[in-house]
């Protein structure tokens, strides 16, 4: 869910350069790792995490010992979390950056005739202008709050930060196909599906009773 109000705050933010070829040079460098293959990617984040890697040689000017950092439970979320929105925050902004496209220029000329700065056309136009995708991507994004996915996480934890790494996908991976455990395993992944599907109905009743923006 971290990436949703990033990538909004990216597209806002690109939204707001005026220079089009510094523009067009941030959301290149902005949607490069989204093409990367995310073997390359873990490979890049084992090796600048590992105890000769890039971090620790940066830290150990500092005087900071050098460590492992993927052998440590609670430093993996935030690896993997900072990980996740930097290999995806750029291409997730598309979206929002088509949605802002959109909105009508004139509605921002007249709010700079009436004496509205920046941050005001902010909150009066170009919030209410995105705000049925802003709607639509949150609704879709609570639907797969319980698909994180197994594949990174997979190519990332060990047992030794298990206790923080292990999402039901994985899980689901190990008991199933490792442990040959297929119909606990299918169980799981059912009740899995099942949440979504229910968080999912949920979201959109919700912002149908509050908005008029709604996927069904």
């Amino acid at each position: 869910m971290w990436g949703f109000p990033s990538a909004v705050i990216l597209a806002l933010l690109l939204n707001e350069i005026r220079r089009k070829k510094f523009k067009s040079i941030v959301q290149t460098v902005t949607y490069l790792p989204h093409f990367i293959s995310l073997v390359v990617i873990c490979g890049m984040i084992i090796d600048f995490t590992s105890t000769d890697g890039l971090i620790n040689s940066i830290l150990v000017n500092f005087g900071v010992e050098p460590v492992n950092w993927l052998t440590k439970p609670e430093w993996f979320r935030p690896i993997y979390i900072g990980s996740g929105l930097w290999q995806s925050i750029g291409w997730d902004s598309i979206i929002y950056l088509a949605a802002l496209s959109g909105i009508d220029p004139s509605l921002y000329e007249a709010a700079t005739v009436d004496g509205a700065g920046r941050w005001k056309q902010l909150i009066h136009i170009t919030l209410p202008g995105i705000a049925p995708t802003l709607v639509i991507m949150l609704i879709l994004n609570i639907g797969g709050l319980m698909s994180v996915g197994y594949e990174k996480i997979i190519l990332l934890y060990n047992p030794m930060t298990w206790e923080t790494s292990d999402v039901i996908s994985s899980y689901v991976y190990r008991k199933g196909l490792v442990g040959a455990q297929y119909d606990f395993s299918t169980a799981v992944g059912l009740l899995e599906s099942a949440v979504g599907f229910v968080l999912l109905v949920l979201a959109n009743k919700f912002s149908k009773k509050i908005s008029e923006t709604s996927l069904w």
